[in-house]
This record gives C-alpha cells, sequence and structure tokens, in this order.
C-alpha cells in the first residue's frame, strides 16, 4: 500500500472523529531536546511529574523498538466562559486553568487516538502503535513541533496558526514509514511579552522554563506552598494562564469545538469557603472529571485557604479557624493559621494564639507564628496618638 495515500485517508478520518490538527513525524533522536533536558537537569529547573530517563524522552526506538513515525494530534479547547459567575466581597471564588475545563483531556485525547489505532489497523495488518497523552515519556511538544502542528513559542507552548496555543497534544509512535510533514515556522519574532509577564520569573528565557517557580507547577504541589509565593499565586486553585492570554497568538482566540471541552462555571471558578470542607469522596464527585483534580483535594484546598487571605476575607475567618483546630494534615492546618494571620482580624490572633497551645506539629507552629507575625505589622500601622 502507497503510505502516502494511508496517510490522506488518516488525515480525512481524523476530521470525522473530530481531531482539529494532525501531523507526522519521523522517529529521529530528538537531539536538540536531549540536549535542553540535559541542561535542566543540571540547572535543577525540572519538575518531578517527568516520566521516563532522558533517553526514553528523546529516542522513539527505545519506547517501541519496530517505531517508524510519530502521529501527533491537537484538540482545540475554549479560553472562554459565557457569563462567568463573579467573585464578591463574603462571597470569594478562585479559579481552574483553561486547560483543566471540560471533561479531563487525557481521557479526551485517548479516545480520539485509539479511535484513529483501529482505523489503521482495519487498513493495515500487523499495525502496531502506542498513544501516548501527557503522561507519556515522549514530549508532547517537541513531536508536535517535529509533525507541523505548530511552532514551541516562548512560553513553552506550542502555537498553531488556527487556535494559538489552546491546544491539547497527544500522539501515537507507528510501525509504518509514514511521509513526515515539515515544521510550521517560528513565529514570536522579537516579542517577549510572556517573559516580561511571567510573575514569578519562570521563563527564565524564551522556550525555557525553570518549574520549580512556575506557578502552574506550584498550584500542584502538595507540601506548603514556599512563602514567596503566596502573595503571587492570587486566587489560582489549579495551572496558570497568564503566559497564553498575554500572547499576541491568542488575541481574539476562542474556539468550541467539542461539547466534552465546555466549562461548568460553577465549577472552573468555584466559591472558595465550600471547597475548605469537601471530603475525599465529594470532591471526586464534583471535580473528578476535570483535569485539575489529579493531585486530589490537598493542593486545591491549600490553595483555597491561601486565595481567601489573597483577598483578606473577613467572613471567612470562622471557617478557617475551624480547619487550623480540626484538619488532621499539618499543611491545612498551617496554611490556615497563616491565611488567618494575613487576614488580621482581632478573633483570628486570638484563636491563633489558643491553637498554639494544643499544636505539636513544628511546621504548623512555625505557620502559626508567621500568623502571629502580621499582627506586628498591624499594630505598627496604627496611628500614634
Amino acid at each position: 500500500m502507497a503510505y502516502e495515500t494511508l496517510k490522506q485517508e488518516i488525515i480525512d478520518y481524523s476530521k470525522e472523529i473530530g481531531i482539529d490538527k494532525i501531523g507526522f513525524a519521523s522517529t529521529d533522536e530528538f537531539s536538540e531536546l536531549k540536549s535542553r533536558l540535559k541542561l535542566q537537569q543540571e540547572s535543577g529547573f525540572q519538575s518531578g511529574f517527568e516520566k521516563g530517563t532522558i533517553e526514553e524522552r528523546t529516542e522513539p526506538v527505545r519506547l517501541m523498538a519496530e517505531a517508524q513515525s510519530i502521529i501527533a494530534i491537537a484538540l482545540a479547547y475554549p479560553s472562554r466562559i459565557k457569563s462567568p459567575p463573579r467573585g464578591v466581597k463574603g462571597d470569594r471564588r478562585g479559579v481552574f486553568c483553561r486547560a483543566s475545563w471540560g471533561k479531563d483531556y487525557h481521557h479526551l485525547l485517548r479516545e480520539k487516538l485509539e479511535k484513529l489505532g483501529a482505523f489503521i489497523q482495519e487498513k493495515v495488518e500487523g499495525f502496531e502503535y502506542k498513544p501516548m497523552v501527557d503522561t507519556g515519556e515522549l514530549s508532547d511538544r517537541a513531536v508536535a513541533e517535529r509533525a507541523g502542528i505548530g511552532f514551541s513559542g516562548k512560553n513553552c507552548a506550542i502555537i498553531t496558526p488556527e487556535f494559538g496555543s489552546y491546544v491539547y497534544l497527544g500522539e501515537m509512535i507507528t510501525n509504518i514509514p509514514f511521509p513526515p510533514d515539515s515544521p510550521v515556522a517560528d513565529g514570536c519574532g522579537d516579542c517577549t511579552k510572556c517573559i516580561d509577564n511571567c510573575p514569578t520569573g519562570a521563563l527564565v528565557e524564551g522556550g525555557r522554563l525553570n518549574a520549580n517557580k512556575c506557578i502552574a507547577f506550584l498550584t500542584q504541589t502538595k507540601d506548603f506552598l514556599p512563602d514567596e509565593y503566596r502573595d503571587i499565586i492570587g486566587n489560582q486553585l489549579y495551572g496558570f494562564d497568564t503566559c497564553q492570554t498575554i500572547c499576541p497568538k491568542n488575541k481574539g482566540i476562542d474556539f468550541h469545538l467539542h461539547p466534552e471541552m465546555e466549562p461548568n462555571p460553577e465549577l472552573v471558578k468555584p466559591r472558595l469557603v465550600p471547597l475548605l470542607s469537601l471530603s475525599n469522596r465529594e470532591f471526586k464527585a464534583k471535580f473528578g472529571n476535570m483535569a485539575g483534580s489529579w493531585r486530589g483535594k490537598k493542593p486545591i484546598q491549600r490553595n483555597a485557604i491561601i486565595a481567601l487571605a489573597h483577598y483578606k476575607e473577613k467572613s471567612a475567618i470562622e471557617d478557617l479557624i475551624r480547619v487550623m483546630k480540626e484538619d488532621p494534615r499539618p499543611v491545612i492546618r498551617g496554611t490556615a493559621a497563616w491565611a488567618i494571620g494575613k487576614i488580621g482580624s482581632e478573633l483570628g490572633f486570638r484563636a491563633i494564639e489558643n491553637a498554639m497551645v494544643k499544636e505539636s506539629d513544628h511546621q504548623v507552629l512555625e505557620e502559626m507564628e508567621k500568623g502571629l507575625a502580621f499582627q506586628t505589622e498591624k499594630d505598627k500601622e496604627k496611628p500614634v496618638h
């Protein structure tokens, strides 16, 4: 069979099943990526979420011995919510990043890849493939770039000519030598808006990210959030979008092509206080279908507490006191104590002092001290008569 003909049949079928972009790439070593990954490792810029060795991430034949080509796909997701709910004083809300709206994209893309694989298997005897979405060893971005899906922007996202960077990526390694597509020319030019507007300096230079300083990564950690990021995180519950929303290539981009990706406004901009008392079962029932739930409720609840502190939401003081006194998790108790102090009410300061008597965890006690330190600052601000 002429692989060029089969390639066109696959492209046509991909449109039928709702794949927005498709491209074909060789299985040659990703040598430039290998150099970058080694530099990232040496610099300590990795997040720890990466899967596989550097060799497995850059040499497709290590993942599938008979690898002959890679098929890359992209699905466009929405960037705007119709009639978004607004948080107000006394009823504050947090926010999930756009990439976590709707049904978990891992499932969506895997379903598309499996359909694509089944289609090719009907056409070619002995066809084999290995699908991956985000959690595989290969870099989705490097594959998409080689396959001509888009260029790799300075914001470390693939930017497509049609959909900007608001796309989910996936790929499959195959044992068929499909003719490869050509990469898209770089389109960032001299623009550095994403770098200039990165609030933590995580974008150390164009296309290079220190994951440990990236707010998107920090929202997913489970430990105490380092002090220097607590004021910066704002009301972000999961992920971060500024490096995308600031990008000129995303101006006016908002595609609603897949009903499964449509955001539920109450889920992607949820009320903060009710999040504090969710059980594991309630969290799973409410947020379990979203990509932003993969780390469980703990990071979301910690971030909700920080968001209440960000707003200095006095109406949440009693709820935060209850969390500080009763929650079994030190990270949540300690973060609540810090937040109570940050909000700065006399009731809160007294509650911290009382809770310290019974607290035994040294990290929580440190956070309580930080919370009480806000009282000293407040006293300094009082006018002298």
